[in-house]
């Protein structure tokens, strides 16, 4: 078996974990960005003339996070898809060359 094959199965390895930290990267909201973000909502509360609440900041923070471990959740699967695919083909090849 030559080099090619093991090179599409390390590209596509190399690929799910670009994509996995391109995911985790592009999280709705960094964890260095909730002060700025806790700021706006307690902003925005006092121009509505409303009350902020920890509870009702929390629970925003929670649909974010739950949002964006979708995300994650989502290229997670995808990555392992392409991953499990690319060894297969290798294996395939190799069972190929071998038999």
């Amino acid at each position: 078996m030559n080099n090619s094959e093991y090179n599409k199965a390390e590209n596509a390895v190399n690929n799910v974990e670009n994509s996995l930290h391109n995911a985790a990267d592009k999280a709705k909201w960094k964890i260095n960005e909730l002060a700025d973000r806790a700021k706006d909502y307690i902003n925005e509360k006092r121009n509505n003339d409303e009350e902020a609440n920890q509870e009702d900041w929390l629970d925003r923070v929670k649909a974010n996070v739950s949002d964006a471990w979708d995300d994650i959740k989502d290229k997670a699967n995808d990555a392992w898809e392409k991953t499990k695919d690319a060894a297969e083909d290798v294996k395939a090849e190799w069972n190929k060359k071998t038999n």
